[in-house]
């Protein structure tokens, strides 16, 4: 069976990620995309704005429609900073019969050099790297044994960013048709991003 996984903050989870996943899956031939908020993200500065537990609600709530996706809460029941390597050597423990796949944009394609045990990673999984505004996935710059674990994927360019979704919410803005309908009513009815 053949997994992606999408990581991520989720903070929050919207239409962008939903459709990065769906074209992960369609594009790379998935059975499934399991998303998995993490807990503390190493290469972000701030911290998430919403708790773990919200950000986890809030991507359940985004796929509940879709029998392909589903939510995993391993980096936040493990908690502390959540580095890719660790999280798929525990994946690969309790479910060794799936083959994972690791979703990442354009952006991150190129900033593979930098993850923590990145060729130790590259011999245990393969990255999906979509197309992304404003960055190449051209992987000819990369260390062979990285580049031979990328396998790039078309992206619609959709031009939407969680930090977008939380200054709109800050500065009073809707963010109806940005995020799921369920994820507005769930960042509506906890007060989330307000400022």
């Amino acid at each position: 069976m053949k997994v992606g996984i999408m990581g991520g903050t989720f903070d929050p989870i919207h239409q962008g990620h939903l459709l990065a996943a769906e074209r992960a899956r369609e594009e790379a031939g998935l059975e499934e995309v399991w998303f998995m908020p993490s807990s503390t993200p190493p290469h972000k500065p701030n911290a998430p704005k919403a708790s773990a537990e919200q950000r986890l609600e809030m991507v359940k709530a985004a796929i509940a429609g879709n029998r392909h996706f589903r939510a995993e809460a391993l980096e936040i029941r493990r908690g502390g900073t959540s580095y890719t390597v660790d999280t798929v050597h525990e994946l690969r423990r309790q479910y060794p019969g799936i083959d994972f796949y690791y979703i990442i944009g354009a952006d991150m394609v190129q900033y593979l050099p930098n993850w923590v045990r990145i060729d130790e990673l590259a011999g245990l999984i393969k990255f999906i790297g979509l197309a992304r505004p404003g960055y190449s996935s051209e992987t000819g710059s990369l260390p062979e044994s990285i580049r031979n674990s990328v396998i790039p994927a078309s992206m619609p360019q959709v031009d939407i960013s969680s930090t977008m979704i939380r200054q709109m919410r800050k500065a009073g803005k809707s963010v109806r048709y940005f995020v799921p309908d369920p994820v507005l009513f769930y960042i509506e009815e906890n007060g989330l991003y307000e400022s």
